[in-house]
């Protein structure tokens, strides 16, 4: 039998181009196909289901590592710094300091909220770290913060519980509501935050940076500082604190981000 005669270089490379063009043009075909697909799927809470499924996804996994004796890292304080004043919806100019109260709705909704002002909440046992807080743009940046742990605020404030009875954070913290939801004075911008975020020995209530009281840029005269989460949670100027067992509306998850947004 007789060999097969060798294609020459130039035929070789004629297959090879004609293969590479069929590979591509079925790849384009396929993404354009993929996009096609995604523009057609329904909405869930501002993009298509299938992004919002693998977001769900994520959150389950965060959920399922979170540990709550586990810490975010700390830092000597030389290395803090300030951090970008990103995000100004929420803090208006038309703002008094001075006349700023903080409004705390309780679950049951049947009495009036709580009325509490700042001195209010520096008579709390006062806390200071040096954590990281982590942009979801990509920047971070370690600040030294010094508030009241937001646990403390619970204790002293407490919510309704499911049972009935009387609150009992240490012992009794499933008997809290779900989830606490936290608005700007003016509810422009609000984030929603699972129980056991907002009961992490590191999430604060924070009046101080960097050994100053806050700047109005950076959420005076009271802000959240939660090390455990992206800083899109990290609400400035808080007004509002609402305790519920429904999920809070969150103003970056309704634009299509991540609404647990854990680290």
């Amino acid at each position: 039998m007789s060999e097969k005669t060798p294609l020459s270089p130039e035929a070789q490379m004629r297959r090879m181009s004609r293969r590479s063009f069929l590979w591509a043009g079925g790849a384009i075909v396929s993404v354009i196909g993929a996009r096609q697909w995604l523009a057609t799927r329904a909405d869930a809470d501002g993009i298509p289901y299938p992004f919002r499924r693998a977001l769900k996804f994520n959150e389950r996994v965060g959920r399922a590592v979170y540990r709550p004796s586990a810490l975010a890292p700390t830092f000597p304080a030389k290395f803090a710094g300030e951090p970008r004043p990103n995000g100004d919806i929420g803090l208006g100019s038309e703002f008094n300091v001075d006349e700023w109260a903080l409004s705390v709705e309780r679950f049951n909704g049947d009495r009036e909220p709580l009325s509490v002002n700042l001195a209010d909440i520096k008579s709390l046992p006062r806390t200071e770290m040096t954590t990281e807080i982590k942009c979801i743009e990509g920047w971070s940046q370690v600040v030294t913060w010094a508030g009241a742990r937001l646990v403390d605020f619970m204790a002293k404030y407490p919510p309704d519980t499911k049972s009935s009875y009387k609150a009992d954070i240490a012992q009794r913290p499933n008997d809290l509501p779900d989830y606490v939801g936290m608005a700007t004075p003016d509810g422009l911008y609000y984030v929603g935050l699972d129980r056991e975020s907002c009961l992490h020995m590191q999430t604060l209530l924070c009046y101080e940076m960097n050994g100053q009281p806050l700047t109005e840029e950076h959420g005076a005269p009271l802000r959240l500082v939660i090390p455990v989460k992206y800083g899109i949670k990290n609400i400035k100027r808080i007004g509002v604190i609402r305790y519920t067992e429904q999920r809070p509306a969150d103003y970056w998850a309704e634009a299509g981000y991540d609404w647990y947004a854990g680290l």
